[in-house]
């Protein structure tokens, strides 16, 4: 069952999100993947900065404590600079994906859906591409509406599904069909990529249907909180002054 929300405030800040998606101010995935991409960057600097200074710091140490270090002892030193920090540095920003279970977190679902959306979306048809640009959009709401519902809450369960197994699966069984047979029509008269966009659009409308359902409650919240407002100040004798 869904928590109820701490405060109107909470509700209202939602509903400008709402209203920002609406408005087309929202990140597109790629830009929400460029930063995410960038904050790992910047930690693997930091992280690479911080292991130099270290290896420095070991071996200035060691010249006092020790002895200098002499050319070998520099040339040591630097090698193992370089290398440390191109470890830090070259790993793969994004992420080894992880195949879906019901126990994976709700972040890791969307983030793998929007890597893969984000990844697949040149290789897909101008229609399904649209549809997946869509489907990337409603991802941000999913997620922060996912993280305060009881993991055991039917439609949750369902919104982590399809985007942790389905959709991922259909793409990749789309992929999987040489191009020279995408168009050829099945017993209900479609071509490969028509059933793609038609299937990519009745996810589209499940995933809208669960963010709806999932959002209700601050709906009722913000109501029931207006209407009172309303009846408690508009045209109330009490509080108007002389």
């Amino acid at each position: 069952m869904a928590k109820q929300p701490r405060s109107v405030d909470q509700a209202i800040a939602r509903f400008d999100a709402m209203a920002a998606r609406l408005d087309g101010h929202t990140p597109s995935p790629a830009a929400r993947r460029l930063g995410r991409t960038a904050k790992v960057a910047a930690k693997r600097t930091l992280s690479a900065s911080a292991a130099l200074a270290a290896v420095i710091a070991a071996f200035v140490a060691y010249s006092f404590i020790i002895g200098p270090i002499g050319v070998w002892g520099f040339l040591m030193m630097l090698i193992t600079a370089v290398v440390i920090a191109g470890f830090m540095l070259l790993r793969p920003t994004e992420p080894k994906r992880v195949a879906y279970s019901e126990q994976l977190p709700t972040g890791t679902v969307v983030r793998q859906l929007e890597n893969l959306l984000v990844r697949e979306r040149t290789a897909l048809p101008a229609p399904a591409a649209r549809k997946l640009d869509a489907i990337s959009q409603q991802l941000p709401l999913l997620e922060s509406r996912l993280s305060e519902v009881d993991a055991l809450d039917p439609l949750a369960q369902d919104a982590r599904r399809l985007m942790g197994k389905h959709l991922p699966e259909l793409i990749e069984r789309y992929e999987r069909v040489p191009a020279a047979y995408r168009h050829e029509r099945d017993g209900e008269g479609m071509t490969v990529d028509e059933r793609l966009v038609v299937s990519l659009d009745a996810a589209r409308e499940a995933l809208d249907d669960i963010g709806k359902k999932l959002s209700r409650q601050d709906l009722n919240a913000f109501e029931t909180q207006g209407r009172f407002i309303e009846s408690r100040y508009k045209d109330n004798a009490d509080l108007k002054g002389d």
